[in-house]
Protein backbone atom coordinates (compact mmCIF):
# COMPACT_ATOMS: atom_id res chain seq x y z
CA UNK A 1 0.00 0.00 0.00
CA UNK A 2 1.24 3.40 -0.58
CA UNK A 3 2.38 5.80 1.97
CA UNK A 4 0.40 9.56 1.61
CA UNK A 5 1.85 12.42 2.71
CA UNK A 6 -0.01 14.25 5.46
CA UNK A 7 -1.01 16.62 3.03
CA UNK A 8 -2.57 13.85 0.47
CA UNK A 9 -4.43 12.32 3.99
CA UNK A 10 -6.15 15.45 4.30
CA UNK A 11 -7.16 15.55 1.19
CA UNK A 12 -8.56 12.17 1.04
CA UNK A 13 -10.43 12.23 4.17
CA UNK A 14 -11.90 15.72 3.06
CA UNK A 15 -13.17 13.76 -0.20
CA UNK A 16 -15.05 11.07 1.86
CA UNK A 17 -16.20 12.90 4.71
CA UNK A 18 -18.06 15.28 1.89
CA UNK A 19 -18.76 12.13 -0.98
CA UNK A 20 -22.65 13.13 -0.40
CA UNK A 21 -22.75 16.94 -1.06
CA UNK A 22 -20.15 15.80 -4.09
CA UNK A 23 -22.85 14.16 -5.26
CA UNK A 24 -25.45 15.96 -4.76
CA UNK A 25 -24.00 18.80 -6.90
CA UNK A 26 -22.72 16.05 -9.60
CA UNK A 27 -26.37 14.83 -9.85
CA UNK A 28 -27.77 18.89 -10.19
CA UNK A 29 -25.75 18.89 -12.81
CA UNK A 30 -26.25 15.90 -14.66
CA UNK A 31 -29.97 17.32 -14.41
CA UNK A 32 -29.43 20.13 -16.18
CA UNK A 33 -28.15 17.47 -18.69
CA UNK A 34 -30.76 15.38 -18.60
CA UNK A 35 -33.05 18.19 -19.76
CA UNK A 36 -31.47 18.94 -22.92
CA UNK A 37 -30.20 15.81 -24.02
CA UNK A 38 -31.86 13.07 -26.41
CA UNK A 39 -31.28 9.46 -27.65
CA UNK A 40 -27.63 7.56 -26.69
CA UNK A 41 -26.82 10.92 -25.03
CA UNK A 42 -29.53 10.62 -22.61
CA UNK A 43 -29.13 7.25 -22.09
CA UNK A 44 -25.34 8.21 -21.12
CA UNK A 45 -26.41 11.26 -18.61
CA UNK A 46 -28.73 8.31 -17.18
CA UNK A 47 -26.05 6.07 -16.02
CA UNK A 48 -23.84 8.75 -14.56
CA UNK A 49 -26.78 10.20 -12.94
CA UNK A 50 -27.25 7.33 -11.20
CA UNK A 51 -23.92 6.55 -9.59
CA UNK A 52 -24.01 10.45 -8.56
CA UNK A 53 -28.23 9.68 -6.93
CA UNK A 54 -26.96 6.75 -5.38
CA UNK A 55 -23.68 8.42 -3.82
CA UNK A 56 -25.86 11.27 -2.44
CA UNK A 57 -27.89 8.59 -0.42
CA UNK A 58 -30.89 8.15 -2.88
CA UNK A 59 -32.18 4.86 -2.42
CA UNK A 60 -32.19 2.22 -5.29
CA UNK A 61 -35.91 2.03 -5.32
CA UNK A 62 -36.43 5.69 -5.90
CA UNK A 63 -33.67 5.86 -7.88
CA UNK A 64 -35.01 2.98 -10.20
CA UNK A 65 -38.61 5.00 -10.48
CA UNK A 66 -37.48 7.94 -11.14
CA UNK A 67 -35.24 6.18 -14.00
CA UNK A 68 -38.66 4.78 -15.23
CA UNK A 69 -40.80 7.80 -15.43
CA UNK A 70 -37.97 9.88 -17.10
CA UNK A 71 -39.25 13.06 -16.17
CA UNK A 72 -36.09 15.93 -15.16
CA UNK A 73 -38.29 17.53 -13.08
CA UNK A 74 -39.02 14.46 -10.95
CA UNK A 75 -35.36 13.86 -10.49
CA UNK A 76 -35.16 17.53 -9.89
CA UNK A 77 -37.71 17.91 -6.76
CA UNK A 78 -36.02 14.53 -5.39
CA UNK A 79 -32.28 16.04 -5.48
CA UNK A 80 -34.00 19.37 -3.59
CA UNK A 81 -35.54 17.20 -1.27
CA UNK A 82 -31.66 15.40 -0.74
CA UNK A 83 -30.44 18.90 0.29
Amino acid sequence: MANHSRHQEKIIKSYYQNRDAIGVQKAQEAVSELFLSEGKKRVQVWKRLVGHLEKAGMKPAQIKHLQEKDDPSLVAEAIAKLV
